[in-house]
């Protein structure tokens, strides 16, 4: 495999090697090619979706070199005086291109005199002038500053989005990844496309064949096994808490990362329910986990008196949120099971 950084060898190019920012590529797309941009675009949303990428790439539509691109990273270049020394910078021409385009990633940490001192060229840019800020905060920025950008918010890659991605590039890399292996690493990555590539280089890099199975996958990563996921749902179908809370106690003792085990619970519980109300999805479902853990999952669903329905799913999804809060992280998941397999004498 290349030692280049998978995330930096395999960032988008072009507008139509964005993924899963469609609503974004459409409009940028069409204000290139009419000649209709804005002087400045505020670029919102989580870690590792794109922002900075789709900036380049901006960039490049409208014919900027690189010479005339210039990236501050405003976590390092904060004060007043930094946005003096840009101020003064974009009154000059571009060396080779039509315009000047200054990328601010992570514009929120500007101070607030940072601030006052860039409104005022956003006021009155020059026309040879785009700005693009990016953000992973934008409540954080002054009304001021968001109301003279025109704003867009990128969304998170969808689970199949981060999974389709992952497979074209193991494949490019020489590697084939079961398709359970390919969510696990989705899941992982918590709607990053950053996050999803710098997994599977782990793994990848990590793995001592080309085939890499769910087994290693959970190896690598320190990802709770599937024996034990399974563990909670069999706890929950039989009402045993006792098994539940031993499970998770398992899992505390590997130091898991409960926020992925309660995810991939989860995921589990709803392909019990959409096995058991939706049939004609199980191929589809199939494909997202191995032959013997479908196998389970397809047991658990022909058992209609099972404690696994749509309020157990809804427990786990508070408890999805909860974790993240809580300060004792395995707490949520064992609320969510005694209140699932309590049963009143």
């Amino acid at each position: 495999m290349s030692e280049k950084v998978l995330y930096r060898k395999y960032r988008p190019q072009s507008f139509s090697e964005v993924l899963g920012q469609d609503h974004i590529v459409s409009v940028l797309e069409t204000a290139t090619k009419g000649g209709e941009l804005s002087h400045a675009y505020l670029f919102s949303g989580s870690r590792g979706t794109g922002k900075t990428s789709i900036a380049r790439i901006l960039a490049r539509a409208v014919d900027t070199s690189t010479n005339d691109v210039h990236e501050m990273d405003a976590a390092s270049n904060r004060g007043i005086d930094d946005i003096r020394e840009l101020r003064e910078a974009v009154l000059t021409l571009p060396l080779e291109s039509e315009y000047k385009v200054y990328i601010i990633d992570e514009v929120h940490m500007l101070t607030k005199e940072a601030f006052n001192a860039l409104l005022k060229t956003l006021e009155e840019p020059p026309k040879h002038v785009i700005f693009i800020l990016a953000t992973t905060e934008k409540e954080k920025l002054p009304d001021t500053i968001v109301s003279r950008c025109q704003s867009f918010e990128f969304k998170k890659p969808s689970q199949s989005v981060l999974k389709e991605m992952i497979s074209n590039v193991a494949k490019k890399e020489g590697y084939t990844l079961a398709p359970a292996s390919s969510e696990l690493v989705a899941l992982m990555a918590e709607g990053s496309f950053r996050d999803a590539l710098g997994t599977l280089q782990k793994v990848i890099v990590s793995s001592k064949d080309k085939k890499i199975d769910l087994e290693e996958v959970e190896k690598i990563t320190g990802a709770p096994s599937s024996k034990l996921v399974n563990e909670i749902l069999e706890s929950l179908g039989e009402k045993d808490s006792a098994k539940g809370l031993s499970a998770i106690g398992t899992a505390n003792e590997q130091n898991v990362d409960m926020s992925i085990f309660a995810k991939l619970i989860l995921q589990k519980l709803r392909a019990v329910l959409l096995v058991r109300y939706a049939p004609d999805m199980k191929s589809e479902l199939e494909k997202d986990f191995s032959t013997e853990d479908f196998a389970f999952l397809q047991k658990l669903a022909e058992e209609n008196a099972s404690g696994i329905n749509s309020k157990t799913v809804l427990a786990f999804l508070k408890a999805v949120n909860d974790i993240r809060f809580a300060h004792i992280s395995s707490l949520p998941l064992e609320l969510a099971i005694i209140d699932i397999t309590y049963i009143k004498e």
